[in-house]
């Protein structure tokens, strides 16, 4: 029988994608008491990239946003595999972290961040709120426009 979270991505129309295999020398997730990090997810669907560029040049702020929402579906890919496949473990989204590859003039972190965050609570409801840092960075690995950790507290 799914769990919780499994019936809460099927009511929403959400298929995780498989983990992202690392693209470097580091391990996908730490599992560390009863915490889970999740390493730095960026645009890869089916072991191709999605979405390449700078956010403000050659990537539209709708594309940020989508790209964001491809890494953060990445996140809880891995997340599902820390916990064994068992999404219901999740007691709180406690943290996100993004880096946006993107022209110096621009302004709507915010905005391109939410894309994870609004995913975050539609998923876990009240455990999804989390604090959060989007910061604006001149590169990115890959040429990717978004990378995006998080932290999570399971059982």
């Amino acid at each position: 029988m799914a769990g919780r979270i499994d019936a809460r991505l099927q009511e929403l129309g959400i298929t995780l994608p498989e983990p992202p295999v690392p693209v470097a020398s580091y391990q996908p997730y730490v599992v560390s008491g009863n915490q889970a990090v999740i390493a730095g997810q960026v645009t890869f669907l089916d072991g191709k990239l999605r979405h390449v560029g700078r956010i403000g040049e050659e990537v539209s702020i709708e594309e940020a946003e989508a790209a964001t929402r491809l890494c953060a579906l990445n996140v809880l890919a891995q997340l599902r595999a820390a916990c064994g496949g068992d999404l219901d473990r999740v007691r709180k989204v406690v943290r996100l972290n993004a880096f946006f590859n993107c022209t110096p003039d621009f302004r709507d972190h915010p905005r391109v961040m939410n894309a994870a965050s609004d995913l975050m609570a539609e998923i876990f409801g009240e455990d999804g709120r989390h604090t959060r840092v989007g910061v604006g960075v001149n590169s990115l690995p890959l040429n990717v426009p978004v990378e995006l950790d998080g932290t999570f507290e399971i059982a």
